[in-house]
């Protein structure tokens, strides 16, 4: 499906985005690991969230509706029928995340997805749970399906190449399983939202500068359920402060976000440019949440490198749109990771900015960007990633002449809502 995006006078209102899948995924994934009922509120949405819900009923756990906003987890306790076929559809985080909590359960599993999940590299987590005793078997180059059977696992101590909260959670899901301490080490810190919600629901773990630590034990199957509120999505937040930096003039409000260290790369590297935002922390635990509230800004160029880029990572193709329009010349690198996401990100965003007039040079691990540079408008490939999609969404808001986007369905993965809440800020 095509959308057409076209230029506004500006941005003005509050907004309240879908919860953070992020920590979605883990809320239903670890409720249905308890031995009793857990009460999730928060809007839930997104394809991606809902495949882990699909994979979790699968392996026994019940979900129910009892509200809206309100979804109600009774637990397995972790036993899982010894064969399942687990479709994960489009999230890579479903898939990693499972592939370590299955492996020191009894059976065989099968985890597939479409043709994007098909494509995304998976030895980095089949490499190190092996080194615990697990049995992961890749297809031909280290990709899904994958086939995980279950094994006594060891405690290890390991140091990711590619530091990765996905990897780090499938290592941490799988030292629940070994007896003794299982210790992941990053050169930069990724998120943090898997070992957050694990110590809040009693399992032993233990932080420390660039590594974290789980002992193995049962405390996760035997809790007896929990109620989380779940915080915004800070990714699906970021749209709405890079259009509203962006536009012409207005206010824009994002209640109930979340404001997790991990995950505010974003805010920092918009500061840094030069924009006017304003940050209200209004809760602390599990995960800090509050207010974000931005206004147009004139902006400068930024380098954007090192520590900085995982607590960003989903949001640098935004960081080089809000580029375009920056003082001076940007540069983003050591993201090489942007290449084996939904699809070469680097590449795509790329080719649609110059499309639509941006002097962008891509990098094997980043892009260099000129600005200010008027954006003309222009057809532009999605590549059937919805961040690639509400990306060039949102330049369509700032072009001289008006955006399509083709393949635009592909926003329907984390922010169905996003044409709506477009026309609460924009209407």
């Amino acid at each position: 499906m095509d959308k057409t995006f076209s230029a506004v006078t500006g941005l003005a209102g509050t907004i309240r985005v879908p919860a953070d899948k992020s920590i979605a995924h883990r809320a239903l994934m670890f409720a249905a690991m308890t031995s009793g009922t857990s009460r999730i509120t928060g809007s839930i949405s997104g394809e991606d969230v809902h495949s882990t819900k699909r994979c979790m009923q699968a392996l026994g756990a019940e979900f129910s509706e009892t509200a809206p906003g309100e979804l109600t987890v009774v637990g397995t306790g972790w036993e899982v029928p010894e064969e399942a076929d687990l479709d994960c559809g489009n999230s890579g985080t479903t898939m990693r995340l499972l592939t370590g909590a299955l492996a020191g359960r009894r059976g065989t599993f099968r985890l597939s997805g479409d043709a994007s999940l098909s494509n995304r590299p998976m030895l980095r987590v089949a490499v190190p749970l092996g080194l615990m005793g697990a049995v992961v078997e890749t297809s031909p180059g280290g990709r899904p399906p994958l086939t995980v059977r279950g094994s006594v696992l060891v405690p290890v101590d390991y140091t990711s190449a590619v530091p990765s909260a996905q990897v780090k959670s499938a290592v941490l899901l799988a030292g629940l399983q070994a007896e003794g301490v299982t210790t992941l080490r990053e050169a930069h810190a990724s998120r943090d939202h898997t070992e957050r919600l694990l110590a809040w629901l009693g399992c032993r773990i233990t932080r420390r500068p660039g590594e974290v630590g789980i002992t193995g034990g049962p405390e996760l199957y035997r809790h007896p359920g929990f109620e989380l509120d779940l915080p915004g999505d800070l990714s699906s937040a970021a749209f709405w402060f890079v259009a509203a930096v962006l536009a012409p003039e207005g206010e824009v409000k994002v209640e109930g976000v979340g404001l997790n260290p991990g995950r505010t790369g974003i805010l920092k590297i918009l500061q840094a440019m030069g924009a006017d935002l304003q940050i209200i922390p209004t809760a602390q635990h599990p995960e800090p949440v509050g207010t974000v509230i931005v206004r147009p800004s004139r902006l400068t160029a930024t380098e954007v490198a090192g520590a900085v880029v995982p607590a960003a990572v989903d949001e640098l193709p935004l960081v080089a749109l809000a580029a375009t329009q920056a003082e001076g010349i940007t540069v983003i690198r050591d993201a090489a990771e942007l290449r084996v996401k939904e699809t070469d990100r680097i590449a795509v965003l790329a080719e649609g900015l110059r499309t639509l007039g941006a002097k962008v040079e891509d990098r094997p691990d980043g892009l260099i960007i000129e600005g200010p540079t008027p954006l003309t408008g222009g057809t532009v490939q999605a590549a059937g990633d919805h961040r690639m999609a509400m990306t060039f969404a949102v330049a369509g808001l700032i072009s001289r002449e008006p955006v399509t986007v083709q393949g635009w369905d592909a926003a329907s993965v984390s922010y169905p809502g996003f044409l709506d809440d477009l026309k609460k800020v924009a209407g």
